[in-house]
């Protein structure tokens, strides 16, 4: 965390040398003192080097993301054109290999963005997340799709 907070004074004081407090200007600042910040991360802490691996991460997960959704809604609007509505609507018990609140509070999300499937409850003892999900032929194929894809890169920007 203290990267971070080092990487926006920087990029602060960048805007301040060069006099520009536009968006543009914050982006390049950001960019550079990121970059300098980068060459001295042996100096940092090993909390602070996440930061570091996050930046690298988080990028590749939205891209994930948004080809999840994109590919999710593609069949549904095949499915919704189709003159049969060829659906097979369940609720599935996936059972979860995220631990932490923010990890089931992020993967669960993450599946009702998807559309087509929607998050509906987790259990009490926190192992289990109940989806509905519109194309349920077979429960365990979509289980190891999610944990394939969502949960997966849930689990690699969170730990």
């Amino acid at each position: 965390m203290r990267a971070f907070v080092y990487n926006v004074v920087l990029t602060i004081f960048w805007m301040a040398v060069t006099e520009a407090f536009t968006l543009e200007n914050f982006l390049v600042g950001f960019v550079i003192s990121f970059l300098i910040l980068l060459l001295a991360r042996p100096l940092f802490d090993a909390p602070s080097r996440r930061y570091f691996t996050l930046a690298w991460k988080l990028p590749r997960f939205v891209l994930l993301m948004l080809w999840e959704i994109v590919l999710s809604s593609l069949r549904v609007a095949q499915a919704v054109l189709s003159p049969r509505m060829p659906i097979q609507p369940g609720i599935i018990a996936y059972p979860l290999e995220v631990k932490s609140d923010l990890e089931i509070t992020l993967l669960a999300n993450l599946i009702t963005l998807t559309p087509g499937t929607l998050s509906l409850d987790v259990s009490s003892d926190r192992k289990v997340l109940y989806v509905h999900g519109m194309f349920v032929d077979d429960a365990q194929k979509v289980i190891e799709s999610t944990r394939e894809s969502l949960e997966k890169a849930v689990l690699e920007v969170t730990r």
